[in-house]
């Protein structure tokens, strides 16, 4: 029998690299550093510069290797995202089986929310079709596991996943959108230049409750909006519309 070596199962021999047995009597070059070494250095370099940085001559530079030989390790820097996704699900920690049910599916959208804060570069990865390694598969599995036992059945659960997925991901763009405005200029600064002259042209009359809950909410945030809060706010009433009554 031939064996398949085509891109597609390549890509899946290095995603599940650590549990397949060893190649025998490779050919080529010899690896002077592990693919482990190669994704590792790709993630350091998205996460202290963008997603944008990342590129085959970008991440060898890194670990001081000739770009051309990067591709001894990984195919396409397309290969190298799929890897590095995958790597940076391992980093999951276990959700405790004994939690209340409630505080499971918290934990499974805090998770989901703290990655991207820790890792910006992965929302501008394409979600869709991503190729399937131990670390993705391992996170589903445990995200299963902790909505397990919540009377749901089996589609609804994976549908339970897929929300919380969606609304924190969602939560976690508006956060890092906020964070970067406020590197660039302080929310009270912004209100400064923008808030006594937008009191003078907005007629109150016409935007009356939009004048009493902007003033309220203005005076809690300090800010143009409370990302962290909203996402308290909408997960508690997210999760009471998730589990049966």
């Amino acid at each position: 029998m031939t064996r398949d070596t085509g891109p597609a199962h390549t890509l899946l021999e290095l995603l599940w690299r650590h549990e397949l047995p060893p190649r025998r009597g490779g050919r080529g070059p010899r690896q002077t550093v592990s693919v482990d070494e190669v994704v590792t250095a790709a993630i350091g370099l998205a996460d202290r510069t963008g997603y944008a940085t990342v590129s085959v001559r970008a991440v060898a530079a890194e670990l001081g290797l000739r770009p051309m030989s990067l591709y001894t390790y990984v195919p396409s820097k397309e290969a190298l995202t799929i890897l590095m996704v995958d790597a940076v699900a391992f980093e999951d920690t276990p959700i405790s089986p004994d939690l209340p049910i409630r505080d499971r599916l918290t934990a499974v959208a805090r998770q989901i929310r703290d990655e991207f804060l820790a890792h910006p570069w992965l929302l501008e990865v394409p979600a869709w079709r991503m190729v399937l390694g131990p670390g993705r598969m391992r996170r589903y599995e445990r995200q299963l596991a902790a909505v397990d036992g919540s009377g749901l059945d089996d589609v609804a659960m994976d549908r339970v996943i897929a929300v919380l997925s969606q609304f924190a991901t969602g939560n976690a763009r508006t956060a890092l959108a906020a964070a970067h405005s406020a590197r660039e200029q302080s929310d009270a600064d912004w209100w400064d230049a923008y808030g006594p002259a937008l009191a003078q042209m907005m007629p109150a009359a016409d935007f009356p409750l939009s004048t009493r809950v902007g003033a309220v909410v203005g005076e809690l945030y300090r800010a143009p909006g409370d990302p962290a809060g909203d996402f308290e706010f909408g997960l508690q009433r997210l999760i009471d519309g998730i589990l049966p009554g």
